[in-house]
């Protein structure tokens, strides 16, 4: 069914996300105003809601996995779009997640090998070695040797 032929009431009935995919659906890509400058006409919105709540929108959009955010500035169905792109994008989220668990594991290791140098620093007796070139002399040797 066309969203212009649904009555106000079934309309508000919906969510604005809702709202756009069917307006998506119907109109093919649009872009943020648009969009809501449709939604607000549709509910029969004062104007002011327009400058109010286009950001809670847009923020709406870029967190629901329905739709895009094209490079032209145009939102549109997801599922429209080749999965090479939206692999591409999945790509990239995988390759930040295994850099991620890189850096991790390499500061485990480094933990690890720290920790493993403080135990043989533990063991390691070096009072030995200083003392062994100690020579004690008493009070009349000193007077001696001066």
């Amino acid at each position: 069914m066309s969203v212009k032929k649904m009555k106000k009431e079934e309309l508000e009935l919906l969510s604005h996300k809702d709202i756009t995919n069917l307006l998506l659906e119907e109109k093919g890509k649009r872009n943020t105003a648009e969009l809501f400058h449709e939604i607000i006409k549709l509910l029969d919105l004062p104007s002011s809601t327009f400058d109010s709540k286009i950001g809670d929108y847009y923020t709406t959009l870029s967190t629901d996995k329905r739709f895009i955010l094209l490079e032209d500035g145009t939102w549109d169905l997801k599922s429209r779009h080749t999965s090479d792109k939206n692999r591409m994008i999945e790509d990239d989220e995988e390759e930040e997640i295994e850099d991620i668990k890189e850096e991790e594991e390499i500061e485990e290791e480094n933990d690890d090998f720290d920790a493993s140098r403080q135990d043989d620093d533990d063991d390691y007796d070096d009072t030995e070695d200083d003392l062994k070139d100690l020579v004690v002399l008493d009070e009349d040797e000193l007077e001696l040797e001066q």
